[in-house]
């Protein structure tokens, strides 16, 4: 009887083979040095950002370009119409800082009453969510990570939708019940604007916008060459902006995963997550910073698909987020100190603090749902795409459509 090999051959074969795996799971580049991926990896966060202010740009020239924005906003007396007028216009502009500032433009403009622009203020909070949902897509082709990274994403929306559920029908009934017609959180933001100084107050410079500026300018350029028409050049600019975020978004995650990843996971988990405090005063300094909720709460899908970032930190981090979101509003009341201007502001300050108190203490809540809905999503991908044409297109366009025909 054949003596049997040794198994110490075995052995070291089987992990000479495993190693081969490995390196072709990888790439070719997995034996690069840390550094390298390091500024890779920064390379494509810069156009990462880049392409999110592409895409703003684009389709802020469509809505400058066009009164429809206006229009819809400020459309009829209906709480419901505002609330979905607004989620669409947020939505399709990928920025709630921008939206605000409009409906607090109109609110000063007397083109929208202060309690219909409350609602509308609801809107912009879950149409802002949109952005990072778009971003999660750019990971689906890999199961895990587009499963954690779907889930990083709506962690945004469902603390929004179910802010909104809480906040909008005590609004709407306590403002029928009242005598002036307007809810506590209207009453509340009118008294607390009168402690907010009336002088105008200059915007803070924004590093992010002036460090992508020059890629956004090239985009713009580019895209103006295919027509004259502002509207039509914006909606090119949008696209163009949107194929570099996936293209972007794709070399990001690449070049986090190996060397780089286990760098980054210990930084973030020992400093900038290291309990939910200092991952919500991130999120704050963050956001206030380049006042954008859409290019911080974006920014952490990635990092949380890679598993640089558990989901449990999302949920404080985008809290506060939505916090830091609101100064844009609060400077652009400031700086055209209309009471209705400034009341409008405050009650968005206070729709997120309001919802931060209620949904941190019931936070299995939304962590729960957008644990599960990720895990749809990613045993079928076409539920994803399904979620995100439901909440932000068919929702806002279904209630639109019934509260026009019962309001006549």
């Amino acid at each position: 009887m054949p003596d049997s090999p040794p198994r110490a051959h075995d052995e070291t074969a089987s992990n000479d083979s495993t190693n081969v795996v490995e390196r072709l799971k990888h790439g070719r580049h997995a034996d690069r040095p840390g550094w390298v991926h390091g500024i890779a990896a920064g390379l494509s966060l810069y156009m990462f950002l880049s392409a999110i202010n592409v895409i703003g740009s684009g389709l802020k020239t469509v809505g400058k370009n066009s009164d429809w924005l206006e229009r819809l906003l400020a459309h009829g007396d209906n709480p419901f119409v505002a609330l979905m007028g607004s989620i669409l216009v947020t939505a399709v502009v990928q920025s709630s800082s921008f939206t605000t500032a409009l409906i607090i433009t109109l609110t000063a403009s007397d083109l929208m009453d202060v309690e219909t622009a409350v609602f509308a203020i609801m809107g912009a909070n879950i149409g802002t969510s949109v952005t990072n949902t778009i971003v999660a897509l750019g990971q689906v082709r890999i199961r895990r990570q587009f499963r954690r990274a779907f889930s990083a994403a709506l962690v945004h929306d469902m603390f929004n939708w179910l802010t909104v559920g809480v906040l909008f029908p005590i609004e709407w009934v306590s403002g029928a019940m009242h005598s002036s017609g307007k809810g506590w959180l209207m009453r509340g933001s009118e008294w607390g604007a009168g402690f907010l100084s009336a002088s105008e107050i200059g915007k803070p410079f924004n590093p992010i916008k002036w460090l992508t500026h020059p890629i956004v300018w090239v985009f713009k350029w580019f895209g103006n060459l295919f027509t004259n028409n502002p509207v039509a050049g914006g909606i090119v600019i949008a696209v163009i902006g949107l194929v570099l975020l996936f293209v972007s978004l794709m070399f990001l995650v690449k070049n986090l995963k190996g060397a780089l990843l286990s760098r980054i996971e210990g930084l973030f988990r020992t400093f900038f997550f290291r309990n939910d405090a200092v991952a919500y005063c991130v999120g704050v300094i963050t956001t206030v910073l380049v006042q954008s909720s859409s290019v911080t709460t974006s920014l952490i899908v990635p990092l949380a698909g890679a598993g640089a970032v558990k989901l449990k930190r999302v949920f404080p981090y985008t809290l506060g987020a939505n916090l830091g979101t609101t100064v844009t509003g609060v400077l652009a009341a400031t700086a055209n100190p209309v009471p209705a201007a400034v009341t409008v502001a405050i009650a968005h300050v206070a729709f997120n603090l309001i919802g931060t108190a209620v949904w941190y203490p019931l936070r299995v809540v939304p962590l729960s749902l957008a644990r599960e809905c990720g895990n749809i999503a990613a045993r079928s991908k076409r539920y994803a795409f399904l979620f995100l044409l439901t909440m932000f297109v068919v929702i806002p366009i279904i209630g639109l459509v019934i509260t026009e025909i019962f309001t006549r």
